[in-house]
């Protein structure tokens, strides 16, 4: 049984850059051109899935207006968090396990970016630590039925240049999950263990993007005629933190 659209959006952090072995470190500097460049590649590792890990997934159900975040930290399972939303706290392996048997039911799965981004570093991190997906993030391109990247919705597929979820929910009137700290900010709060605050801005994220999503579905339904139908209602779906199918 397949229950209603559900949004995602994953933060990230660089490995240690000590940690790499010295022909990787090689290789990754190799393609700067310039010192400036070179002495930028440490800070860069977290948007490389080879090169850095993923810390927090924020998940939103947009038509129940709940959901929860995963967090990396010590093994707890999960508890409540705030308003609508539970948090779930483990190890990167633990958090991952816990994505995929979350998502495993969703209808639509529905991100900003992630066909480019989240789908690809989540499959690639689950297959470096051991995890069988249960699902295709990446699938079919040009159908918003089992995913729904609004960056291809507001593009019309990349025919225009992308601009910023942060720009859109401006534009639409959507509280925007930048204004208290960025992407750009998760590793130096990862580096003072303010793992809270990331888990708050990456759920922010997730629920922005939700919100966008029920703006966008009249476009998203004339682009793709069989997609961004409201789930049944009688179906409804599981709660946050419990087992899909179970």
């Amino acid at each position: 049984m397949a229950y209603g659209p559900l949004a995602y959006d994953i933060e990230t952090v660089g490995l240690d850059w000590d940690s790499l072995a010295p022909q990787v470190q090689a290789m990754l500097l190799a393609k700067a051109r310039t010192d400036e460049e070179r002495s930028q590649v440490p800070e860069r590792l977290g948007l490389h899935p080879g090169t850095g890990r993923i810390i927090a997934i924020g998940l939103w159900r947009p038509e129940e207006n709940r959901g929860g975040v995963l967090i990396e930290g010590p093994s707890a399972g999960w508890r409540s968090f705030e308003e609508g939303a539970m948090i779930f706290s483990g190890s990167e392996r633990e958090i991952l396990q816990e994505f995929w048997r979350f998502v495993s039911n969703a209808s639509t799965l529905v991100t900003y970016n992630g066909r480019s981004f989240d789908g690809p570093y989540i499959h690639i991190r689950s297959a470096i630590l051991g995890v069988a997906p249960s699902r295709n993030l990446v699938p079919y391109r040009y159908s918003f039925k089992e995913h729904c990247d609004l960056a291809e919705v507001l593009t019309f597929y990349r025919a225009r240049p992308m601009d910023s979820l942060a720009f859109w929910c401006h534009q639409f009137g959507i509280a925007s999950p930048k204004e208290e700290m960025d992407g750009g900010d998760v590793a130096e709060m990862y580096a003072l263990g303010e793992t809270e605050a990331i888990a708050r801005y990456c759920l922010r994220d997730a629920k922005a993007t939700a919100e966008l999503y029920m703006r966008l579905k009249p476009l998203i339904h004339a682009l793709d005629p069989g997609a961004a139908k409201d789930s049944d209602p009688a179906t409804g779906g599981p709660a946050v933190g419990a087992v899909p199918g179970r």
